[in-house]
């Protein structure tokens, strides 16, 4: 085993991804030491590489992380050498009250805290959303690793670790979409596109898909979507009311986040309807409600983190359904990079021309 393996690093807001040497530490407690197969390009990384979702420089960058075990500290339990796992950046602890009532979802210890690294220079980096994960191997607690099927090609099981989940369990766990609900889902990224095909597993009666770009419209009406609006060239509000006899859909998802996007799903939905927002705001984002409306109209307004999912539960379910075919996940990774590429992977993302870019270290 090497005593350093490569990982990206951003030492300041904007600055530029580096791909430093990292010292490898023993193992302690219940860690795992993961070979990294693949790790996806996700938009929230951005947000912290950017320092708007976070300030404490520097950044151990990647957190959607597909690999093999390799080897476990001296607690470790739940998954052994050689097995293929997929890294839950958030995951229930089953200890405290939330947990032990049956609440997962609501766990204050969700988002378990790795320690900082230590870069070669001694300085100690962050890993952001507690995993730090584009590099070559990745340290996290041993129910972070899900074990899932080893037919997973690694460019698909990364998916899985944050984009997917957090997009189809908002619209299967938050919004409990059913078979008589119109959805809307606003932004057909790689959230939004994951919302959609939550949406069509929930057997959703229309869903509706949001975006200003062509080309993810035509990505969403593969995963689902029934109906196609492109924001560019016609009012969202007069469509969706066309398709539900001016009733407004009972289930919006705006996988964007942010104020704009919040204003426009909420004129969107109907009198008793689930408004979930998705996408994560910047620091800072402040939305006006109207609360008269809110009142008359009555429903409820959720946020959904990683799609209040259950990691044991969901995403082994995810993998079979991409091996069953019924995920079509290939179709979502417009491309792969080597580690020292991934800014060329990110650029692609933040110009639109990438549903999700993964890299294979």
């Amino acid at each position: 085993m090497s005593e350093h393996y490569r990982g990206a690093v951003v030492r300041e807001a904007h600055g530029p991804l580096t791909f430093e040497d990292i010292p490898l530490r023993d193992l302690t407690g219940d860690e795992v030491l993961i070979r990294v197969t693949a790790c996806g390009l996700c938009h929230s990384d951005v947000h912290f590489m950017h320092g708007t979702s976070g300030t404490d420089f520097p950044y151990l960058v990647g957190h959607e992380v597909a690999g093999v075990v390799e080897a476990l500290g001296p607690d470790a339990t739940g998954v052994a050498p050689g097995e293929s796992v997929v890294v839950a950046p958030m995951v229930a602890c089953w200890e405290c009250k939330h947990c032990r009532s049956g609440r997962p979802e609501a766990c204050a210890s969700k988002l378990p805290r790795r320690p900082k690294v230590g870069l070669g220079d001694g300085v100690a980096a962050t890993p952001v959303l507690g995993v730090g994960g584009l590099a070559e191997r990745v340290i996290v607690r041993a129910r972070q690793a899900i074990v899932i099927d080893p037919r997973v090609p690694p460019p698909i099981a990364a998916l899985l670790g944050c984009g997917v989940p957090s997009g189809f369990g908002a619209a299967v766990n938050t919004a409990e979409v059913g078979p008589a609900d119109d959805v809307v889902v606003i932004g057909c990224g790689g959230v939004g596109i994951a919302a959609i095909a939550g949406a069509a597993y929930a057997r959703a009666r229309q869903i509706i898909a949001i975006d200003t770009n062509p080309g993810k419209l035509a990505v969403a009406e593969r995963f689902g979507a029934t109906h196609l609006i492109d924001a560019s060239k016609e009012d969202p509000g007069d469509r969706v009311r066309e398709l539900t006899d001016g009733l407004g859909a009972d289930v919006v998802l705006d996988a964007v986040g942010g104020p704009a996007t919040f204003a426009t799903a909420d004129g969107l939905r109907a009198a008793g309807s689930r408004l979930v927002i998705v996408g994560a705001p910047k620091q800072g984002d402040m939305a006006e409600v109207p609360m008269r409306r809110l009142f008359l109209t009555g429903g409820s307004i959720r946020v959904s983190i990683w799609g209040d999912c259950v990691a044991a539960r969901d995403l082994p379910l995810l993998a079979n359904l991409y091996l069953e075919g019924r995920l079509p996940l290939d179709e979502y990774v417009s491309g792969t990079f080597g580690l020292t590429d991934a800014q060329e992977g990110y650029d692609r993302l933040l110009a639109g021309e990438a549903l999700r870019s993964v890299v294979v270290p």
